[in-house]
């Protein structure tokens, strides 16, 4: 059995060839061991411990919020969930951002903690010195500009990025100095898909795009996105290939309506024991006294 650096390896490896071969690349979001093993089963190729959940499984109403300890949990419950794709962590926002020696110390909690194969951050500017450090440490990096979510605030908002030639031009020099920083994959997000086009030829690892258009290496969407399991605004660059929330939904109402009613549990859903043990645990009861009798105990 290959060590999980050699693992890792091979799956960076496999991404580079898929990007040679010109075959997509699929990413999802996990955040759990029931969603790895979705993932797992349909045969994606990535799969993103995004801080997403955040928002999708903890209830806050942006990213920020989310930290250390919940990111660790959550990649570890999915990395018991997964066997074949190659896992990433996002380095969650303060996690990173102060030094060095702070980036390499977290991610590297994500390897040996959680048994992530990769971590991603976000932006260009001081994360790609981050992005270098973490790589000189051995760590895999997976980088991330345009709609940049821990700093949605800074951009205006969760809205598109780069419609101008100058805020354009800011996302390739991001994008490139991740590159040359030793990232073995970039995410662009929420970028026009003109832009993403004109960048491509100058991107030498892989690309998975979310919101930025066709010509990406691959393709990411949210979990809970795809799944239709939210309600509230759907980005425009979500495709929901199910809608799951409401089926969901009347399967629990009638759960409790059953309950209600006495129809559930039925005779099929409980357990017998032989009359002999159930005569004699009723004589164990008739000695330790009457129900509800002052004094009565058990045992």
């Amino acid at each position: 059995m290959s060590s999980q650096p050699e693992r890792t390896r091979l799956i960076v490896a496999s991404l580079a060839a898929l990007k040679a071969a010109g075959t997509p690349i699929t990413m999802v979001t996990a955040y759990d061991f029931p969603s790895a093993r979705v993932a797992e089963e349909a045969g994606v190729d990535v799969v993103l411990v995004g801080d997403s959940a955040a928002t999708t499984v903890l209830g806050h109403d942006s990213t920020v919020p989310v930290g250390m300890a919940e990111m660790l949990m959550l990649a570890a419950a999915v990395r018991r969930g997964l066997r074949t794709p190659l896992l990433v962590a996002d380095l969650p926002f303060g996690s990173y951002e102060r030094s060095d020696d702070l980036a390499v110390d977290n991610a590297q909690r994500f390897l040996k903690e959680a048994g992530a194969d990769a971590v991603k951050l976000e932006r260009g500017g001081t994360s790609v010195a981050r992005a270098r450090a973490l790589v000189a440490a051995g760590i895999p990096v997976m980088g991330h500009v345009g709609l940049t979510p821990q700093t949605a605030g800074q951009l205006g908002g969760y809205k598109a990025q780069g419609r101008t030639a100058s805020a354009a031009a800011r996302i390739a020099e991001e994008a490139l100095a991740l590159q040359e920083a030793g990232c073995f994959a970039v995410v662009l997000e929420a970028i026009p898909a003109a832009v993403t086009e004109r960048l491509m030829p100058y991107l030498r690892i892989p690309v998975i795009g979310i919101g930025a258009g066709p010509a990406t290496d691959g393709q990411v969407l949210v979990f809970h996105d795809l799944l239709g399991l939210l309600q509230g605004h759907t980005p425009r660059f979500v495709r929901r290939y199910a809608e799951l929330r409401e089926p969901m939904v009347r399967a629990v109402a009638r759960y409790a309506a059953d309950v209600r009613a006495g129809e559930f549990p039925g005779p099929e859903h409980t357990y017998g024991m032989p009359a002999t043990e159930l005569t004699a645990f009723e004589k164990f009861l008739d000695q330790a006294g009457g129900p509800g009798q002052p004094g009565a105990r058990l045992g």
